[in-house]
């Protein structure tokens, strides 16, 4: 079996309050804690490659794991977060009742990030990489951002984009799949190590 791990980068200052869109922000004291729980619980799983988003908070994340295992990290371009175009750099209650920011999350399936990216390009790109793995990659673990990893799960459950804010994605979690011929089939979401 094809085996990949999705990780949620850890937690930082800005979560919850901020758009932090493809910024360098770095992990937190809370966000480094979560790592060094990701490696303690992922203990005894086997895994052959790390890969990770190229942002600041998804390469400190993967770090301490990277080291333990010895394994060197693939920087992924394709797991970066969404281009949130204009929306990034913004706090949630300032984009509130923002005409653009309010279609984007009614209609993710079709709506564009003014500047940015649609869902269904973000996943698409994130998706094609892991289906693109080698053979010998795999148990594959990717350290990626919160609705990459909401959106390949809508998407690949059938749920549709509209579906993702029903789906947990907490920080330093693990959501794992099975890849089933050009599909990836969820076996847990959100699993977290504390």
């Amino acid at each position: 079996m094809k085996a990949v791990m999705l990780v949620r980068h850890g937690s930082h200052a800005e979560l919850g309050r901020v758009l932090s869109g493809r910024s360098e922000i770095a992990l937190d004291p809370r966000g480094r804690a979560e790592a060094e729980a990701l490696v303690d619980g992922l203990e005894g799983t086997p895994i052959a490659s790390l890969h990770a988003s190229p942002r600041r908070r998804a390469r400190e994340t993967i770090a301490p794991l990277a080291e333990r295992r010895g394994l060197a990290v693939r920087a992924a371009p394709a797991l970066d977060e969404i281009d949130f175009g204009a929306f990034a750099g913004r706090e949630f209650d300032a984009l509130q009742g923002n005409a653009d920011w309010d279609r984007w999350n009614a209609e993710r399936a079709t709506a564009r990030c003014p500047g940015g990216e649609t869902m269904a390009e973000a996943a698409a790109r994130a998706t094609g990489y892991l289906l693109a793995l080698a053979d010998a990659d795999f148990p594959a673990l990717c350290v990626t951002h919160c609705d990459i990893i909401r959106g390949i799960v809508a998407e690949q459950t059938g749920r549709g984009f509209g579906a993702m804010f029903e789906l947990d994605c907490d920080p330093a979690s693990v959501t794992s799949f099975a890849i089933e011929g050009e599909r990836l089939r969820p076996v847990s979401i959100n699993r977290r190590f504390r």
